[in-house]
């Protein structure tokens, strides 16, 4: 398995399902507050954010458009963001 699809896996299988747990669980906060403080809005955006930059990865992967080196390169600081956050 080469950076390439290690990178779609992580992105398919790891980090999209994390983003989408953290959006939902903002979204009930906010819903149970029943408003969204500047923090949480501002958290939600960065969420979205990343849930969007990882799906343009992802279709970038899928049409075969992202480089090895530029593969390798995202791979490497997801794996240690991955890391530092555990």
């Amino acid at each position: 398995m080469n950076d390439i699809q290690k990178l779609q896996n992580l992105l398919e299988n790891e980090l999209l399902p994390d983003l989408e747990v953290a959006i939902d669980e903002l979204f009930e906060a906010i819903d149970k507050a029943k408003n969204a403080s500047k923090e949480q809005k501002d958290e939600l955006e960065e969420l979205r954010d990343m849930r969007t930059e990882c799906f343009a990865i992802v279709e970038e992967i899928k049409k075969d458009e992202l480089p090895l080196e530029e593969a390798t390169e995202l791979l490497e600081e997801l794996v240690e963001l991955k890391t530092e956050d555990n």
